[in-house]
This record gives structure tokens, C-alpha cells and sequence, in this order.
């Protein structure tokens, strides 16, 4: 466990992240420097499977800047973010939180899966990492990137490699192939090293292009 000067809070470290930040640094050269920048920070999360997701729907094609702006104002709607709660809010008020259209239909078909029990909560633990994003993206609004997201801020799954992330490409590209731009196939072959830590590599390339980590 860990003391965060900005909260003071008690953060626990996920059971594997000391392990594979010694991995990582050993067999990569950009994290042997980036890791040492950013202390006792780790990844965290809030623990809710609907916030989570919830948060990420937002995030959706925007920076990390400009989504935390809008779920800062979609926060307030609702006494507590519920699935529940989210289906009795009206649309203007979500609209004028910053939320498009669409993100709002996303939301309310989100939160209808939640209210109805058709999402298998309880059986995610013991599934591997494409059984979820197969159940996940059958959510209207859930691709794969917003599934991944999940794997990594809410199931904490150590080996996600989201490379539909514009974030995780930008940074490879400046931390690796100096500025150029990077390819899918450019991204896979500089995380082989990663293996079996992706998810920890890439919230330190999230980290390098922005050191105030975002919490799904």
C-alpha cells in the first residue's frame, strides 16, 4: 500500500504491479526511464462495474482533459450515479452536461442492461479477457476500446492492449519512433516486450503524454 500526497489516502497497489514494473523496465528501455518518473502512483479504480463503464462511454473519441470536464457536470445530475438513476434523469439536462446525442442514447441503453440484471456481473471474474469484451460490446454504445477500458480500470487485468486508443499510439510515437506516426502493427511489436504487463505499460504511456492519471 501507498500514501498519495494529493489525497492521503491508502492506495493498494494491484497483486502484480510491482512484478511487472521490475518486467518492464528489465525488457524495455522507454519504461526502465518512464516508470522511476512516477513514484508510488499505480493504476486504480473506483470498483463500480456501471460507473466504470459509465466513464469510459464518456470518454469515448474526446481527450481525458474534456471528458472529465463532462462527467464532472454529469456527475451532479443524479443524486447517485445508479443505473436506476440515470434512467429517470431527462435528456436536455444530460445534453447540457456536454453529452452528445448519442453518448446519451449510449448511456440510458447502458443503463438499461444494468436495471434489467443482463449483464453477468458475478461471472466476469472467472472469464477471460475476449469472453468479456464479447458480452461487453453486445451493449449498444460498448465497443472494443470502451470494453478494454473496463478489463484494465475495473477487473484490473494485467495484459490489455488497447490499440484502438489514440493516447497509447501517440505515445508510443513520441516515446519510441520519435514522432512518427505509429501503425497497429508498430504498437503490437514495441508491446511484445510487454507481455505479460501490457496493461501496466500502457497506463505508463498514458502517463507519459499526461501525468495526472484519469480513474474509470
Amino acid at each position: 500500500m501507498v500514501v498519495t500526497e494529493k489525497s492521503a489516502a491508502v492506495v493498494e497497489l494491484p497483486p502484480y504491479w510491482e512484478e511487472a514494473c521490475k518486467h518492464l523496465m528489465k525488457k524495455d528501455r522507454v519504461m526502465k526511464r518512464l516508470i522511476p518518473k512516477f513514484g508510488d502512483a499505480c493504476l486504480q479504480t473506483r470498483g463500480d462495474p456501471f460507473v466504470t463503464l459509465a466513464r469510459s462511454v464518456v470518454g469515448q473519441q474526446i481527450s481525458v482533459k474534456a471528458a472529465q470536464t463532462v462527467w464532472n457536470r454529469f456527475v451532479l445530475l443524479p443524486k447517485k450515479m445508479t443505473a436506476a438513476n440515470i434512467l429517470k434523469l431527462k435528456v436536455d439536462d444530460m445534453r447540457a452536461a456536454g453529452l452528445s446525442a448519442r453518448k446519451v442514447e449510449y448511456l440510458v441503453d447502458l443503463a438499461l442492461h444494468f436495471d434489467a440484471g443482463t449483464v453477468h456481473l458475478k461471472a466476469w471474474e472467472a472469464m477471460d479477457d475476449e469472453a468479456i469484451i464479447s458480452e461487453l460490446i453486445a451493449i449498444r454504445g460498448i465497443g472494443r476500446w470502451t470494453a478494454e477500458m473496463f478489463l484494465i480500470f475495473h477487473l484490473m487485468r494485467p495484459n490489455v492492449l488497447p490499440l484502438d486508443d489514440v493516447g497509447l499510439l501517440n505515445g508510443i510515437s513520441k516515446s519510441y519512433f520519435s514522432g512518427d506516426v505509429v501503425s497497429r502493427s508498430d504498437a503490437r511489436e514495441v508491446a511484445a516486450a510487454w507481455a505479460p504487463y501490457c496493461s501496466v505499460a500502457t497506463w505508463y504511456i498514458w502517463r507519459s503524454l499526461d501525468p495526472l492519471p484519469v480513474i474509470y
